[in-house]
C-alpha cells in the first residue's frame, strides 16, 4: 500500500507541475495503472483462495478439490475462461460464484442460506468468494476466453443477459447500455468501454476480478455488476441469481477470443 501511495504522489506532483508535452488524461491514467501492476495486492487474496480450496471444511470436513468447474473434478487451470457454462449435475448455467456455492453445499455440506449471507468483503471482513475467485481466475491467466454456447440453456442465458443489458428502468431511466453501449463515452476522466464491441468487451471483462486501490479490496465480477445496479438506482442484483448469471453470460461471451488477464488492478 505504501508503494501505491508513493506512485500516486509522484503522478499527482507531475500533474501539478504540468507535463513537458500535452498529454490526455486517459494516457496519464493508463501510465498510472501500468506502474501499479508490479506488486498487485491481489496476490494476498490468491494465496488465501488456494488455501481455502485445499482446506477441509464444512459439516462433511472435505476440501473443494473435487469441485468440477467445467473441466473435470479438481481441474482449475483455464476453467474460468470457459465460464459461465451449463452444468448437467445442477441442470442450470452457472458462473464461478454460483458453482462454488453448489460445491460448498454438495461436497462440504454447508447450508446455502448460511454461505451466501456475505458474498462481498467490506470494512473489517473478507469474503471467501473473493479469495477463491482470485486464485481460480489467476489460474486462467493467458487462456483464451471461450464461453460455450451449444446447450439450449446457455443460449437462453445469453439472450436474457442481452435483454437485461439494454433494458431501461429505474428513477433515471438507465440501462447497462446507457454507459456501455456506445464508443467514446466517459464519466469524468473514466473512459467507458463499449461492451457490445468485441475489443472493448475483451479488454474490460478479462481484467476482472480486480484489486481496487480506492477501496483497498479485491472485487469480483459479481460485485462489479451489483455496483452498476446500485449506480443505476436499481434493486440489488441478487448474488448467484439467474439474472446475474445471464448478464455475466452475455458479457463473457462478448469477450470471446480475448486473453484472460486477471486479477488485475484498478483505480
Amino acid at each position: 500500500m505504501n508503494r501505491t501511495l508513493k506512485i500516486a504522489s509522484v503522478l499527482l506532483a507531475a500533474a501539478v507541475a504540468g507535463p513537458a508535452m500535452p498529454q490526455s488524461a486517459v494516457d496519464e491514467i493508463a501510465k498510472y495503472r501500468l506502474q501499479l501492476q508490479d506488486g498487485n495486492p491481489a496476490d494476498l487474496w490468491e494465496a488465501r483462495g488456494e488455501d481455502l480450496w485445499k482446506q477441509k471444511r464444512g459439516p462433511k470436513n472435505v476440501s473443494l478439490e473435487q469441485c468440477d468447474l467445467g473441466k473435470g473434478p479438481g481441474v482449475v487451470k483455464g476453467a474460468y475462461a470457459e465460464l459461465p457454462r451449463y452444468f448437467a449435475d445442477a441442470d442450470r448455467v452457472m458462473d464461478l460464484e454460483t458453482r462454488l456455492v453448489h460445491c460448498m453445499v454438495t461436497l462440504q455440506g454447508f447450508k446455502q442460506a448460511d454461505i451466501t449471507k456475505r458474498p462481498f468483503g467490506g470494512p473489517g471482513s473478507r469474503s471467501d468468494y473473493e479469495a477463491l475467485g482470485a486464485w481460480i481466475t489467476s489460474e486462467a491467466k493467458g487462456y483464451t476466453m471461450a464461453v460455450p454456447m451449444s446447450h439450449p440453456k446457455e443460449q437462453e442465458a445469453f439472450r436474457l443477459g442481452e435483454k437485461m443489458f439494454f433494458f431501461r428502468g429505474g428513477p433515471h431511466d438507465f440501462a447497462c447500455a446507457t454507459c456501455h453501449g456506445q464508443t467514446g463515452k466517459r464519466i469524468r476522466l473514466q473512459d467507458l468501454p463499449n461492451l457490445t464491441e468485441r475489443g472493448d468487451a475483451q479488454r474490460a471483462y478479462t481484467t476482472w476480478p480486480a484489486y481496487r486501490v480506492s477501496q483497498g479490496e479485491l472485487r469480483t465480477f459479481q460485485w462489479r455488476l451489483n455496483d452498476c445496479f446500485r449506480q443505476q438506482r436499481f434493486p440489488d442484483l441478487k448474488f448467484t441469481s439467474e439474472a446475474s448469471i445471464a448478464l455475466t453470460t452475455f458479457l463473457a461471451k462478448n469477450a470471446d477470443g480475448g486473453k484472460f488477464n486477471a486479477p488485475a488492478i484498478k483505480r
